[in-house]
């Protein structure tokens, strides 16, 4: 078992009261002064808490993070739930979970986590990869079967200053599982460079709940594109940022939906219906990002329902989509 040595700045206190002390008189209040220092000294250095301890062991394993990696993946990944149906063994050695904001897949969009760890330590590996996701849904319509796929960001990687032990990627669904149309998500996992597993596993995709309405299709010329809204179940009422991705159907429809390389401007005009379609002040267009997404201002005055009206617009300005408040998210905060 791994020793967890003292940081340098607490051993530089200790250090300082052994020269100032002198034996006899001066040992018992060195002792009790150790014991403070050892609490105080340098008050931010990180502590490993009950949780993690109780959790993770750090005994040396090559393959696994060290104790200050371990620690930040796993505070990050205590608030978030796991959803239980894509967990997995992987050569009897190591465990994959799976982690969205509440557990579950909701229709439109859904970021999701992936960490593996070992069996025999519960300590998180450094080294894996998720790729080729493929979630399919397989409809059922009137004995005729049909399949399609659903926007996705791509493979999973390793999200801005985080270790790598700790995977993203997104998914939007298109529509909520039922008992005739099922979602299978695929993908393949490779852990420590040992090679590919192909995983496949069934999930469930709720509806929104009245009032929400975050995935929404247009069309320019011959193409489908979907705008895909981020989180605005955590918008609060004043000025809120503002997150879309634009994905391109695929042909066929059995591919995954990547995001679209053509630029667009998003023009929003959010409007309460219930409170006399009265609109909000301060908003700003959404305009693409250098990392792919789309981002705006939007300014909420009050609680409620908003309809948040979309006027799309191509590079040279010209008007694609949302004529005559034609296409709209729905949003209740």
């Amino acid at each position: 078992m791994k020793k967890y040595p003292l940081s340098s700045s607490k051993l530089q206190c200790l250090a300082a009261l052994r020269r100032d002390s002198r034996p006899a008189l001066l040992s018992l209040l060195f002792l009790l002064l150790s014991v403070l220092l050892l609490s105080s000294c340098n008050s931010n250095d990180d502590v490993l808490t009950d949780d993690f301890l109780g959790t993770i062991t750090i005994d040396g394993d090559t393959e696994c993070c060290s104790a200050d990696e371990a620690r930040i993946v796993f505070n990050i990944v205590k608030n978030l739930h796991e959803v239980t149906a894509l967990r997995d063994t992987i050569q009897g050695t190591y465990s994959l979970h799976a982690y969205t904001t509440d557990g579950t897949f909701r229709v439109g969009y859904n970021d999701i986590y992936f960490v593996v760890t070992k069996l025999k330590n519960g300590n998180y590996v450094k080294d894996f990869s998720i790729s080729q996701l493929t979630p399919l849904m397989t409809m059922n319509m009137n004995g005729k079967t049909m399949q399609h796929y659903t926007p996705i960001l791509g493979d999973a990687t390793t999200p801005p200053d985080a270790p790598q032990a700790l995977k993203h990627t997104w998914i939007s669904f298109l529509m909520p599982s039922t008992d005739a149309d099922k979602w299978q998500l695929s993908y393949n996992i490779n852990i420590q460079k040992h090679g590919e597993h192909e995983l496949s596993k069934s999930i469930a995709v709720a509806a929104l709940p009245e009032g929400q309405a975050w995935l929404k299709s247009f069309k320019a010329g011959d193409t489908t594109y979907y705008l895909s809204l981020v989180s605005p179940d955590k918008w609060q009422t004043g000025s809120n940022a503002i997150q879309t991705y634009v994905s391109k159907k695929s042909s066929p429809a059995t591919s995954p939906y990547l995001l679209a390389e053509e630029e667009f401007t998003i023009d929003i005009d959010p409007r309460m219906p219930d409170m006399g379609n009265h609109t909000s002040p301060d908003n700003e267009s959404l305009t693409k990002q250098s990392t792919g997404d789309y981002q705006g201002i939007i300014n909420l005055t009050m609680t409620g329902l908003w309809r948040i009206y979309l006027t799309v617009r191509d590079k040279e300005g010209n008007i694609v989509a949302g004529e005559g408040n034609s296409l709209y998210w729905d949003v209740t905060i």
